[in-house]
């Protein structure tokens, strides 16, 4: 068997960006079929300042992919060029948004890194520490922002009551696996990744985890591979690490800020980007490529009372995931075949 044919990047095709398109378009296009009101639309006009806050939002997505580029550089000690960073982020942002959100690019990121000149151990371990930074970006921001904003004011659905115990409680539950992670993954990647592999190794060996019990004895692998390579890097390149992320996270929420502001008054800011912390965790579940179709549904509910005009917050979510989903799919589409041709023929 070819390696092209026995590796995972060998499903991943330019192909199926047709079926995270048409999900989220219907998804949009049923919506607004039963929200529109023309009138509504009148209400709404396009000066020079909308077009300028438009742009502060795609210079966010310049922000998110440059973060994680930095990023990547430093995990890898610049071995990869800039060039091969962007390739690299652009193709794990494209299986991201091709796969569920519970699987995501990371299940082939390894390959990306790996086919970049990167050794399979120091790509196993680049992988492994963007997971980490990314956990641990939203365990220290999701309750500081909580302190802020106010737990009741962060979880309150003004046109949904109900809805509101239950995010409350899938945030919370959402939040306190990723600490432990964040935990169980340090204690094991700094100080005894033998023993953290074999704990994973077990769990997964339960009845109704058996299933996933392949991948989990990657990530055990990986996190012994991975150890010693994160032991021996010193504060600074730690901190790097962190700007990078925190770069690439904060940017990457700010988008829909910008773009409420290119139409609307926005005052609650920190409270817009806090819900966006929830949002993410109701998309990591989500069967769906990419999350479509359920991330335009999550915008509706979440972020509906910060839209003044009533009627416009689908066509808002279509333009959100227009600037922040769609791109990837389109640019991915054309780097994956000579990507693949290039590395694997």
């Amino acid at each position: 068997m070819s390696e092209l044919t026995s590796n995972p990047v060998s499903k991943v095709k330019a192909s199926k960006v047709i079926a995270p398109a048409v999900i989220g378009l219907g998804v949009v296009a049923v919506l607004f079929y039963r929200e529109f009101d023309s009138l509504v639309f009148s209400q709404i006009t396009f000066t020079l300042t909308s077009a300028l806050w438009l742009f502060v939002a795609l210079l966010c997505m310049v922000g998110r992919d440059l973060g994680y580029m930095i990023r990547i550089r430093v995990l890898s000690d610049n071995k990869l060029s800039w060039y091969q960073a962007f390739r690299v982020i652009m193709l794990w942002e494209f299986t991201s948004a091709i796969t569920p959100s519970s699987i995501g690019g990371t299940s082939v990121a390894t390959l990306y890194v790996h086919k970049e000149g990167i050794s399979v151990g120091r790509s196993s371990a680049i992988v492994m520490m963007t997971s980490l930074l990314d956990e641990l970006y939203f365990v220290l921001m999701f309750p500081l922002l909580m302190l802020i904003v106010g737990a009741h004011r962060l979880f309150a659905i003004p046109d949904s009551p109900g809805w509101t115990h239950g995010i409350m409680l899938v945030a919370l539950i959402g939040f306190t696996i990723k600490l432990i992670w964040v935990i169980a993954l340090t204690y094991g990647l700094f100080h005894n990744p033998r023993g953290l592999s074999k704990i994973i190794y077990k769990i997964f060996h339960l009845p109704l985890l058996r299933r996933w019990k392949r991948a989990a004895g990657k990530a055990a692998l990986d996190i012994v591979v991975s150890s010693e390579e994160m032991k021996s890097k010193s504060l600074k390149f730690w901190i790097k690490a962190l700007i990078g992320t925190f770069l690439s996270w904060t940017s990457r929420y700010w988008v829909v800020n910008f773009m409420l502001l290119a139409f609307f008054a926005v005052h609650e800011h920190f409270l817009i980007f806090s819900r966006q912390l929830v949002m993410w965790i109701a998309l990591l579940i989500t069967p769906t490529p990419g999350g479509s179709g359920v991330a335009e549904f999550t915008f509706d509910i979440f972020l509906d009372e910060f839209i003044p005009i009533a009627g416009l917050t689908i066509a808002m979510a279509f333009l959100w995931r227009l600037i922040s989903y769609y791109p990837y799919l389109i640019i991915g589409a054309f780097l994956v075949p000579k990507w693949v041709n290039d590395k694997f023929n």
